[in-house]
Protein backbone atom coordinates (compact mmCIF):
# COMPACT_ATOMS: atom_id res chain seq x y z
CA UNK A 1 0.00 0.00 0.00
CA UNK A 2 1.45 3.62 -0.99
CA UNK A 3 0.43 6.83 0.31
CA UNK A 4 -1.69 6.85 -3.11
CA UNK A 5 -3.97 4.61 -1.97
CA UNK A 6 -5.50 6.74 0.42
CA UNK A 7 -8.62 8.51 -0.46
CA UNK A 8 -8.41 11.59 -2.39
CA UNK A 9 -9.75 14.40 -1.06
CA UNK A 10 -8.67 17.66 0.72
CA UNK A 11 -9.57 20.45 3.37
CA UNK A 12 -10.11 23.41 1.88
CA UNK A 13 -6.56 25.45 2.68
CA UNK A 14 -8.57 27.96 4.23
CA UNK A 15 -10.45 25.57 6.67
CA UNK A 16 -7.07 24.22 7.68
CA UNK A 17 -4.97 25.16 10.80
CA UNK A 18 -2.35 27.58 10.21
CA UNK A 19 1.34 26.55 11.92
CA UNK A 20 1.50 30.62 12.68
CA UNK A 21 -1.77 30.29 15.24
CA UNK A 22 -0.10 27.87 17.55
CA UNK A 23 3.22 27.89 20.13
CA UNK A 24 3.63 24.31 18.93
CA UNK A 25 5.27 22.53 15.87
CA UNK A 26 2.07 21.96 13.96
CA UNK A 27 3.70 19.75 11.42
CA UNK A 28 5.43 17.43 13.84
CA UNK A 29 2.22 17.00 15.82
CA UNK A 30 0.05 16.35 12.54
CA UNK A 31 2.99 13.55 10.91
CA UNK A 32 1.68 11.35 14.35
CA UNK A 33 -1.46 10.82 13.01
CA UNK A 34 -1.36 7.63 10.52
CA UNK A 35 -3.58 6.33 7.98
CA UNK A 36 -4.92 2.98 8.56
CA UNK A 37 -6.65 0.12 6.75
CA UNK A 38 -7.70 -3.07 8.12
CA UNK A 39 -9.04 -6.55 6.20
CA UNK A 40 -11.55 -8.07 8.05
CA UNK A 41 -12.45 -11.88 6.91
CA UNK A 42 -16.31 -12.30 5.22
CA UNK A 43 -17.25 -14.39 7.80
CA UNK A 44 -16.67 -12.09 10.69
CA UNK A 45 -19.35 -11.57 13.09
CA UNK A 46 -19.00 -7.33 12.40
CA UNK A 47 -18.60 -7.44 8.58
CA UNK A 48 -22.12 -7.73 7.73
CA UNK A 49 -22.50 -4.52 9.29
CA UNK A 50 -19.02 -2.80 8.80
CA UNK A 51 -17.85 -4.81 5.83
CA UNK A 52 -14.48 -6.48 5.21
CA UNK A 53 -12.58 -3.04 3.87
CA UNK A 54 -12.33 -0.35 6.27
CA UNK A 55 -9.93 2.78 6.25
CA UNK A 56 -9.45 5.22 8.82
CA UNK A 57 -6.57 6.98 11.06
CA UNK A 58 -4.90 7.09 14.36
CA UNK A 59 -2.64 8.17 16.48
CA UNK A 60 1.36 7.46 17.47
CA UNK A 61 1.15 7.99 21.29
CA UNK A 62 4.38 6.26 22.11
CA UNK A 63 7.74 5.17 20.78
CA UNK A 64 6.91 1.70 20.80
CA UNK A 65 4.86 2.15 18.06
CA UNK A 66 1.75 1.96 20.01
CA UNK A 67 -1.39 3.93 18.49
CA UNK A 68 -4.72 4.22 19.31
CA UNK A 69 -7.82 4.42 16.96
CA UNK A 70 -11.36 4.02 16.85
CA UNK A 71 -12.20 0.28 17.79
CA UNK A 72 -14.91 -0.30 14.58
CA UNK A 73 -12.02 0.17 12.12
CA UNK A 74 -9.77 -2.86 13.54
CA UNK A 75 -11.94 -4.76 15.40
CA UNK A 76 -11.72 -8.34 13.72
CA UNK A 77 -8.97 -7.38 11.62
CA UNK A 78 -6.85 -9.88 9.95
CA UNK A 79 -4.58 -8.24 8.28
CA UNK A 80 -3.83 -4.04 9.08
CA UNK A 81 -1.70 -1.45 7.04
CA UNK A 82 -0.15 1.92 9.06
CA UNK A 83 0.24 4.97 5.77
CA UNK A 84 2.45 8.21 7.71
CA UNK A 85 2.65 11.34 6.31
CA UNK A 86 6.26 10.41 4.58
CA UNK A 87 4.47 7.79 2.70
CA UNK A 88 6.58 5.00 4.63
CA UNK A 89 3.89 1.93 5.42
CA UNK A 90 4.36 -0.58 7.84
CA UNK A 91 2.32 -3.84 8.98
CA UNK A 92 0.26 -3.59 12.74
CA UNK A 93 -1.16 -5.96 14.52
CA UNK A 94 -4.45 -5.66 16.40
CA UNK A 95 -4.01 -5.63 20.29
CA UNK A 96 -7.44 -5.12 21.71
CA UNK A 97 -10.73 -3.71 21.20
CA UNK A 98 -12.42 -2.42 24.17
CA UNK A 99 -16.55 -1.77 24.03
CA UNK A 100 -17.09 0.19 26.35
CA UNK A 101 -15.10 3.13 25.53
CA UNK A 102 -15.29 2.48 21.48
CA UNK A 103 -11.41 2.92 21.43
CA UNK A 104 -8.89 0.35 20.11
CA UNK A 105 -5.13 -0.48 20.25
CA UNK A 106 -2.67 -1.14 17.34
CA UNK A 107 0.96 -2.21 17.28
CA UNK A 108 2.56 -1.29 14.38
CA UNK A 109 5.06 -3.99 13.53
CA UNK A 110 7.63 -1.84 12.11
CA UNK A 111 9.57 1.12 13.02
CA UNK A 112 7.69 4.42 11.98
CA UNK A 113 9.87 7.34 11.76
CA UNK A 114 7.60 10.29 13.47
CA UNK A 115 7.09 11.30 16.92
CA UNK A 116 4.45 10.24 19.04
CA UNK A 117 1.87 12.71 20.73
CA UNK A 118 1.74 13.61 23.70
CA UNK A 119 -1.54 12.82 25.65
CA UNK A 120 -3.52 15.73 27.05
CA UNK A 121 -6.37 15.94 29.28
CA UNK A 122 -10.09 15.72 27.94
CA UNK A 123 -11.36 16.42 31.51
CA UNK A 124 -10.00 20.16 30.55
CA UNK A 125 -11.40 20.61 27.12
CA UNK A 126 -14.66 23.22 27.48
CA UNK A 127 -17.24 24.69 24.93
CA UNK A 128 -15.93 26.93 22.19
CA UNK A 129 -11.98 25.15 22.75
CA UNK A 130 -10.08 26.23 19.65
CA UNK A 131 -9.30 22.37 18.48
CA UNK A 132 -8.00 20.15 15.37
CA UNK A 133 -9.25 17.37 13.87
CA UNK A 134 -6.63 15.39 12.01
CA UNK A 135 -6.56 12.77 10.24
CA UNK A 136 -3.73 10.97 8.56
CA UNK A 137 -2.13 13.10 5.36
CA UNK A 138 -0.73 15.99 7.44
CA UNK A 139 -2.24 19.44 7.03
CA UNK A 140 -4.30 18.95 3.90
CA UNK A 141 -6.33 16.27 5.89
CA UNK A 142 -6.70 19.03 9.26
CA UNK A 143 -9.23 20.97 10.46
CA UNK A 144 -9.34 23.99 12.20
CA UNK A 145 -12.41 23.25 14.65
CA UNK A 146 -14.44 24.08 17.66
CA UNK A 147 -15.74 22.27 20.50
CA UNK A 148 -19.36 22.22 20.20
CA UNK A 149 -20.28 20.91 23.22
CA UNK A 150 -19.25 17.83 26.13
CA UNK A 151 -22.20 16.02 26.56
CA UNK A 152 -23.41 12.53 27.12
CA UNK A 153 -24.20 9.98 24.38
CA UNK A 154 -26.12 6.82 23.83
CA UNK A 155 -25.41 4.67 20.37
CA UNK A 156 -28.21 2.25 19.47
CA UNK A 157 -25.38 -0.61 19.84
CA UNK A 158 -25.53 -0.86 23.53
CA UNK A 159 -22.52 2.18 23.89
CA UNK A 160 -22.92 4.85 26.30
CA UNK A 161 -20.08 7.65 26.97
CA UNK A 162 -20.99 9.70 30.04
CA UNK A 163 -19.49 12.60 28.56
CA UNK A 164 -18.61 12.58 25.09
CA UNK A 165 -16.63 15.76 23.14
CA UNK A 166 -18.80 16.95 20.01
CA UNK A 167 -16.75 19.28 17.59
CA UNK A 168 -18.28 21.65 14.96
CA UNK A 169 -17.79 22.00 11.63
CA UNK A 170 -17.73 18.46 10.36
CA UNK A 171 -14.56 16.56 9.14
CA UNK A 172 -15.22 14.30 6.43
CA UNK A 173 -12.88 11.22 7.11
CA UNK A 174 -13.65 11.59 11.35
CA UNK A 175 -12.81 7.89 11.87
CA UNK A 176 -10.01 7.39 14.50
CA UNK A 177 -8.83 11.16 13.55
CA UNK A 178 -7.13 12.63 16.39
CA UNK A 179 -8.37 15.89 18.36
CA UNK A 180 -5.03 17.91 19.30
CA UNK A 181 -5.45 20.91 21.91
CA UNK A 182 -4.09 24.39 21.99
CA UNK A 183 -0.62 23.12 23.11
CA UNK A 184 -0.45 20.24 20.62
CA UNK A 185 -1.89 17.21 22.71
CA UNK A 186 -4.25 14.28 22.03
CA UNK A 187 -7.69 14.99 24.11
CA UNK A 188 -9.89 13.03 21.88
CA UNK A 189 -10.50 10.40 19.07
CA UNK A 190 -13.24 10.82 15.76
CA UNK A 191 -15.69 8.52 16.47
CA UNK A 192 -18.62 9.81 14.32
CA UNK A 193 -20.98 12.19 11.96
CA UNK A 194 -23.69 13.68 14.16
CA UNK A 195 -25.87 15.94 13.28
CA UNK A 196 -27.30 18.43 15.69
CA UNK A 197 -23.42 19.02 17.27
CA UNK A 198 -24.13 21.81 18.72
CA UNK A 199 -27.62 23.97 20.20
CA UNK A 200 -27.80 25.22 16.26
CA UNK A 201 -28.32 22.20 15.11
CA UNK A 202 -25.17 22.12 12.77
CA UNK A 203 -23.36 18.79 11.56
CA UNK A 204 -20.68 18.09 13.35
CA UNK A 205 -18.30 15.05 15.14
CA UNK A 206 -18.49 12.71 18.03
CA UNK A 207 -15.17 13.03 19.39
CA UNK A 208 -14.12 9.62 22.39
CA UNK A 209 -12.52 11.77 25.14
CA UNK A 210 -8.76 10.66 25.68
CA UNK A 211 -9.16 10.10 29.75
CA UNK A 212 -11.63 7.14 29.04
CA UNK A 213 -8.02 5.46 27.82
CA UNK A 214 -6.17 6.17 30.55
CA UNK A 215 -7.47 3.41 33.01
CA UNK A 216 -7.30 0.69 30.93
CA UNK A 217 -3.77 1.58 28.16
CA UNK A 218 -1.66 -0.67 30.60
CA UNK A 219 -4.02 -3.87 30.78
CA UNK A 220 -5.09 -3.42 26.97
CA UNK A 221 -1.19 -3.23 26.14
CA UNK A 222 -0.38 -6.62 28.36
CA UNK A 223 -3.28 -8.35 27.71
CA UNK A 224 -5.14 -7.60 24.94
CA UNK A 225 -8.17 -6.50 26.87
CA UNK A 226 -9.28 -4.09 30.33
CA UNK A 227 -9.60 -6.87 32.73
CA UNK A 228 -12.84 -5.18 33.65
CA UNK A 229 -15.91 -7.60 34.36
CA UNK A 230 -17.73 -7.60 30.57
CA UNK A 231 -21.35 -6.02 30.83
CA UNK A 232 -24.38 -7.80 29.84
CA UNK A 233 -24.95 -7.78 26.00
CA UNK A 234 -28.61 -8.02 24.52
CA UNK A 235 -27.51 -7.79 20.52
CA UNK A 236 -30.06 -5.36 19.57
CA UNK A 237 -29.96 -2.01 18.53
CA UNK A 238 -32.69 0.42 20.13
CA UNK A 239 -33.86 3.45 18.38
CA UNK A 240 -34.52 6.28 20.83
CA UNK A 241 -37.77 7.98 19.39
CA UNK A 242 -40.28 10.75 20.65
CA UNK A 243 -43.13 8.09 21.87
CA UNK A 244 -40.90 4.73 22.80
CA UNK A 245 -37.61 3.12 22.97
CA UNK A 246 -37.86 0.67 19.51
CA UNK A 247 -35.96 -2.37 18.70
CA UNK A 248 -34.62 -1.23 15.19
CA UNK A 249 -32.36 -4.47 14.52
CA UNK A 250 -30.64 -7.00 16.09
CA UNK A 251 -27.57 -9.22 15.63
CA UNK A 252 -27.61 -12.71 14.44
CA UNK A 253 -27.27 -15.14 16.77
CA UNK A 254 -27.32 -12.63 19.59
CA UNK A 255 -29.39 -12.74 22.73
CA UNK A 256 -32.37 -10.97 21.77
CA UNK A 257 -32.65 -12.70 18.12
CA UNK A 258 -32.27 -15.79 19.83
CA UNK A 259 -34.72 -14.90 22.32
CA UNK A 260 -37.91 -14.35 21.47
CA UNK A 261 -37.32 -10.20 20.59
CA UNK A 262 -39.03 -8.99 17.58
CA UNK A 263 -37.96 -5.81 15.77
CA UNK A 264 -40.75 -3.62 16.37
CA UNK A 265 -41.09 -3.78 19.92
CA UNK A 266 -41.17 -1.43 22.24
CA UNK A 267 -39.02 -1.70 25.09
CA UNK A 268 -40.85 -0.57 28.23
CA UNK A 269 -39.38 -2.06 30.99
CA UNK A 270 -36.28 -3.72 32.69
CA UNK A 271 -36.58 -5.56 35.74
CA UNK A 272 -40.28 -4.44 36.40
CA UNK A 273 -39.15 -0.58 36.15
CA UNK A 274 -40.02 1.37 33.46
CA UNK A 275 -37.30 3.04 31.49
CA UNK A 276 -37.00 6.59 29.61
CA UNK A 277 -34.69 6.69 26.65
CA UNK A 278 -31.23 4.77 25.57
CA UNK A 279 -28.98 6.18 28.44
CA UNK A 280 -31.53 4.68 30.87
CA UNK A 281 -32.24 1.45 28.97
CA UNK A 282 -28.89 0.38 28.83
CA UNK A 283 -27.77 1.35 32.30
CA UNK A 284 -30.96 -0.33 33.99
CA UNK A 285 -29.42 -3.56 31.94
CA UNK A 286 -25.79 -3.10 32.94
CA UNK A 287 -26.93 -2.77 36.87
CA UNK A 288 -28.58 -6.07 36.91
CA UNK A 289 -24.82 -7.52 37.01
CA UNK A 290 -22.08 -8.84 34.73
CA UNK A 291 -22.67 -10.81 30.84
CA UNK A 292 -24.29 -13.89 31.59
CA UNK A 293 -27.10 -12.45 34.20
CA UNK A 294 -30.88 -12.94 32.89
CA UNK A 295 -32.81 -9.62 31.61
CA UNK A 296 -36.36 -9.42 32.44
CA UNK A 297 -37.73 -7.12 29.74
CA UNK A 298 -40.84 -6.03 29.22
CA UNK A 299 -41.84 -5.21 24.85
CA UNK A 300 -44.99 -3.91 23.54
CA UNK A 301 -46.16 -5.03 20.50
CA UNK A 302 -48.54 -3.00 18.12
CA UNK A 303 -51.12 -6.17 17.50
CA UNK A 304 -50.67 -7.93 20.29
CA UNK A 305 -49.93 -5.89 23.51
CA UNK A 306 -47.37 -6.34 26.18
CA UNK A 307 -45.24 -9.36 26.34
CA UNK A 308 -42.50 -10.17 29.55
CA UNK A 309 -39.26 -11.90 27.55
CA UNK A 310 -36.29 -13.39 29.84
CA UNK A 311 -32.78 -12.90 27.77
CA UNK A 312 -29.48 -15.02 28.66
CA UNK A 313 -27.04 -12.06 28.48
CA UNK A 314 -23.83 -12.47 26.67
CA UNK A 315 -20.15 -11.26 26.45
CA UNK A 316 -20.42 -9.18 23.00
CA UNK A 317 -16.36 -9.99 22.83
CA UNK A 318 -17.30 -13.96 22.52
CA UNK A 319 -18.86 -13.11 18.95
CA UNK A 320 -15.57 -11.45 18.14
CA UNK A 321 -12.79 -12.89 16.33
CA UNK A 322 -10.00 -12.68 18.61
CA UNK A 323 -6.75 -10.41 17.69
CA UNK A 324 -3.85 -12.97 16.39
CA UNK A 325 -0.59 -11.35 18.03
CA UNK A 326 2.43 -11.57 16.41
CA UNK A 327 5.44 -13.31 18.50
Amino acid sequence: MSKDDQVDWEIPVEARPRPEDYSFDLERALSAVVFIRSQVPEDAFTAQVLGTERAGNGILISDSGLIVTIGYLVTEAESLWLVANNGQTVQGDVIGYDHETGLGLVQALGRLAVRPMEIGSSADVRANDPMILAAGGGRRHALATKVAAKREFAGSWEYLLEEAIFTTPVHPNWGGTGLIDSHGRLVGVGSLFIQDADTNGDDGNMIVPIDVLKPILDPMQKTGHTGRPARPWLGLYAADTDEAIVVAGMASAGPASQGGVMIGDEIVKVAGAPVQGLSDLFRSVWNLGQAGVEIPLTVRREDSGAHEIILRSADRADFLRKPRLHA
